[in-house]
């Protein structure tokens, strides 16, 4: 991964997701526990990266993708690195190519890092 691309993300705590969310923090650490959202402890505090939500929801297509990358073997902080970095099969990071509905392309890669 860019050595640049998790430091330059805007990430949102667990107070933070739930103003965005609307939710109350209990909730937000149900979707957590059920892989709507991911996080990591990074500079302290445990947080997401904010591009994980889109119109104060978290991604739609970001639970499959994550429980594949889980499958995978990869660690909650292997798997936001993977989705943050440039991804040379798909010309982008998996977060963009997801944000722009390709997320059978994503997955299938995700599912050949196995």
């Amino acid at each position: 991964m860019s050595e640049n691309a998790a430091e330059t993300t805007d990430w949102l705590t667990i107070p933070d997701l739930a103003e965005v969310l609307d939710e109350t923090p209990g909730r937000v650490r149900r979707l957590l526990d059920e892989r709507y959202l991911i996080g990591s402890r990074r500079n302290g505090a445990f947080a997401v990266p904010a591009v994980f939500i889109v119109d104060r929801r978290p991604l739609t297509s970001l639970r499959g993708t994550v429980i594949a990358l889980q499958d995978a073997g990869f660690s909650d902080d292997e798997a936001i690195d993977w989705l943050l970095a440039e991804e040379d099969t798909l010309g982008r990071t998996p977060i963009a190519a997801l944000l722009d509905g390709h997320k059978s392309e994503v997955r299938r890669i995700a599912r050949t890092l196995a």
